[in-house]
């Protein structure tokens, strides 16, 4: 049984359909790379995963369980757990008082429990030694990393990243990926939207391709950057 599930999942705002009876698998263990144009849906598709949307039609199950009109907070207490494009953590908290407040509420953990876990994920991201920075005081690098390490602080069973290498430099980008290459391996499934196809590369199993809110194609990423469609949509090359 698939992890996540979506089927003919639609959402238009008036004429604007912005998914488009979008179907799709993931498997647990799983990391699926989402690609496409800016404007094709791929936000929106996060936002109908975790719940700050509803779709117009069609269903979405986690873990088995239905869960397309149930509100974020209940899909992030299941298991769902997400990043931003843009970094909003609570400045003027600490690094670890972040991720204690997520620990806290976006999870099941009791207190000595939160405490633990957000401990070894400062190390697993790398920010061990900024824990007790205000938020504010964090370069870009160090916000993605704040940004991945209070998603994890929520104990998920499936990660969406957004556009979490966008903005760094070549360097920063490598090493983010390697961090969330360890994570995957030690078992989260990854949903990962990316413009930054050599980082996406590294990490995933599969491509989804997104054009218009339309699922346009999903495979090995091989199979995928060869497709001719994909090359015209996404690459805006003219075959």
């Amino acid at each position: 049984m698939p992890l996540l599930e979506l089927r003919n999942v639609s959402k238009s705002f008036g004429s604007l359909k912005v998914a488009d009876a979008a179907t799709f698998d993931l498997a647990e263990g799983e990391a699926l790379g989402i690609i496409g144009p800016n404007g094709a849906g791929k936000s929106t598709l996060f936002n109908l995963i975790a719940g700050n949307l509803f779709p117009d039609g069609g269903t979405i199950r986690f873990a088995g369980q239905d869960v397309t009109r149930t509100v974020p907070m209940a899909r992030c207490l299941a298991g769902i757990g997400r990043t931003f494009q843009i970094p909003q953590p609570f400045e003027t908290l600490t690094v670890f008082e972040n991720l204690l407040v997520a620990a806290s509420f976006g999870s099941r953990a009791r207190e000595a429990e939160a405490v633990d876990r957000c401990a070894r994920i400062l190390i697993e991201t790398g920010l061990a030694d900024r824990a007790n920075w205000p938020a504010g005081r964090l370069g870009l690098l160090q916000r993605k990393r704040l940004e991945l390490a209070r998603a994890l602080a929520t104990d998920p069973k499936v990660l969406l990243l957004d556009e979490i290498a966008g903005g760094l430099t070549e360097a920063e980008g490598r090493a983010l990926v390697d961090t969330i290459r360890r994570i995957h391996r030690r078992g989260v499934s990854i949903v990962w939207i990316e413009h930054v196809l050599h980082a996406l590369n590294a990490v995933v199993g599969r491509l989804l391709v997104l054009n218009f809110g339309r699922v346009i194609g999903v495979g090995d990423p091989q199979t995928i950057m060869a497709s001719r469609d994909v090359r015209e949509i996404y690459l805006g090359i003219e075959i």
